[in-house]
């Protein structure tokens, strides 16, 4: 059966997503500081197959964390055939007040943790002719208004996508899913307007995790020809921004 190792998955997108590949896959579900949801996923997903989820807790915020946190997901279950970066940070960075704290934060959960886990899981990924997901952002194209380091961060993930999709083929494919209005923060910050936002998709309505996580199996499991693409899964949103 094959392995996907996600990260950030103890919550929201990233629980849904290790929900979804469970059904035909192994799952290892990284974890920075909610231990208590990621063992409770595990719980969850080991009582319908037992033996089939794994937690690995990780900061990710050097390259030496990825490679540990690649290690360690490859012993889970011997060997790896999908990653999935979702793990991010998100919050408001309002010209005049960001600091360099925000940047590293937000570069470094957007941009050099996919890289460097990336390019840790290479040689795993190419023996099993697995593939790579990457959770962007419609505001990769359109910035977010306030959110210049995030927005920033998120375009460089594109290209950090494109990039791989060329250099690690033919062995391994790399793909990105753009959500647009999908779970909203717990905390309403300018530039995000629930109201303003959904009255701009074409869909009238937002979307639920279900739909990022389908559409990154459908990357993982039915796309042996698709690779260098990026999925805007918005309703339309990015029609309108």
């Amino acid at each position: 059966m094959a392995t996907a190792l996600i990260t950030g998955a103890a919550a929201r997108l990233g629980r849904a997503i290790a929900e979804e590949l469970h059904r035909d896959h192994q799952v290892v579900i990284h974890y920075r500081n909610s231990a208590e949801a990621a063992q409770n996923l595990v719980e969850t997903l080991n009582a319908r197959r037992p033996g089939s989820a794994a937690a690995v807790q990780s900061e990710l915020c050097s390259a030496a964390d990825c490679e540990k946190l690649a290690q360690a997901a490859q012993e889970c279950f011997g060997e790896l055939n999908l990653l999935v970066n979702n793990a991010s940070a998100f919050y408001p960075t309002p010209i005049g007040s960001a600091t360099e704290q925000q940047w590293e934060e937000l570069m470094g959960s957007n941009l050099k943790a996919p890289f460097f886990l990336s390019q840790a899981l290479a040689p795993a990924l190419a023996r099993t002719h697995g593939c790579i997901v990457n959770l962007a952002d419609i505001h990769a194209d359109k910035p977010m208004p306030s959110h210049t380091v995030y927005s920033a961060a998120k375009a460089g993930l594109v290209m950090l996508t494109k990039s791989l999709a060329r250099e690690l083929a033919p062995q391994v494919r790399v793909n990105a899913v753009a959500p647009g209005a999908i779970l909203w923060p717990e905390q309403e910050s300018e530039g995000y307007n629930k109201e303003q936002i959904l009255a701009r998709i074409p869909m009238q309505r937002s979307g639920d995790p279900s739909d990022i996580a389908r559409t990154v199996r459908f990357l993982a499991a039915d796309a042996p020809y698709i690779t260098g693409q990026i999925i805007a899964v918005d309703g339309g949103r990015s029609l309108n921004i």
